[in-house]
């Protein structure tokens, strides 16, 4: 009776092994993790993250107080106004000094008409050659004090570019001190950059924050990759996107199944990791594979899988 025990305890033992044994590769579970961390410094004035909570890309889940930043953005934004009133406009004089030019032309016309009918009057000895001398003299006049004001125009105009230039050329730099604070400010708001589910909650509102500063930990849970080592003699077994069978031990109720798709296969071997099994437990040398499997729900990061390629 003793001999019989025996022998159906090492028939149990070994049918459990073998079982156990039944795969061709084995691993953990992960996900691409991201750590969110603060850009700007400041205290956490608004904060809305909690552990297991599911985010969407681009959703505002805090805000670093900006006060200091967005103060300095009004005040190169006022210096930038200012200057514009720093700036001089000519039109008034502009206007003064072509109505002299539009004067001295009307009256260059008046004397040019009245030469004509003084030479006339001289050719009849009407008039004295003196009379249409001291005519020729006005009109010469006239030409000269046409010609420096219309130089009086063009250079005040050029004085006023000069200058309004001059005040202006600060304009520039100042838009780029003004950009580098709302740079500041758009930092303070926090965004989370993919959809996924929070892992690990680093922060609290009323904080202060450093940039660099982890705030959460979140990770796009909807598909795992299982990260499995095998031999180099089952390499030649495997390919990309080769569609496989990924399962879970679940106790009692036996394994649990998926499928899986290999979307990675290491280019170069590696001694094997102490923590992992491989179909030949003797093997130095294994390549990492990552199997992608959707997730149900019931998989979680770190846990235990096994994958069959057949």
């Amino acid at each position: 009776m003793k001999k019989i025990i025996i022998t159906i305890s090492t028939f149990i033992l070994l049918a459990g092994c073998q079982q156990k044994d039944n795969f061709d590769a084995s691993g953990n579970f992960e996900a691409d993790e991201v750590i969110v961390s603060a850009q700007q410094n400041g205290e956490l004035i608004a904060y809305s993250i909690q552990e297991g909570v599911q985010l969407k890309a681009g959703a505002t889940v805090g805000q670093i107080d900006v006060k200091m930043a967005t103060l300095q953005k009004e005040q190169t934004e006022a210096t930038i106004k200012a200057l514009h009133e720093k700036t001089s406009n000519t039109n008034e004089q502009d206007l003064l000094v072509k109505k002299q030019l539009a004067v001295q032309e009307a009256q260059l016309d008046q004397q040019l008409h009245e030469r004509t009918r003084t030479a006339n009057l001289v050719k009849s000895d009407a008039a004295t050659r003196k009379q249409l001398d001291d005519i020729d003299a006005a009109i010469v006049q006239l030409k000269k004090q046409i010609s420096v004001t219309r130089q009086q125009l063009s250079v005040n105009n050029s004085n006023n570019s000069t200058q309004n230039r001059s005040v202006l050329s600060e304009k520039a730099p100042l838009e780029k001190t003004a950009a580098q604070f709302q740079e500041q400010i758009d930092k303070g708001t926090i965004i989370n950059p993919i959809n996924g589910t929070v892992l690990v909650n680093y922060a609290l509102k009323g904080e202060m924050q450093v940039i660099g500063k982890p705030l959460y930990k979140i990770a796009d849970v909807s598909s795992l990759d299982l990260k499995a080592y095998i031999t180099g003699t089952q390499l030649p077994q495997i390919k990309l996107n080769q569609q496989v069978k990924v399962r879970i031990d679940q106790g009692e109720k036996g394994f649990k199944e998926y499928p899986g798709t290999i979307v990675w296969i290491s280019e170069k071997s590696e001694f094997s990791p102490k923590t992992i099994q491989t179909k030949d437990e003797r093997a130095n040398l294994v390549y990492a594979i990552k199997v992608k499997v959707k997730n149900d729900g019931y998989l979680k990061i770190g846990m235990y899988g096994e994958t069959l390629f057949k």
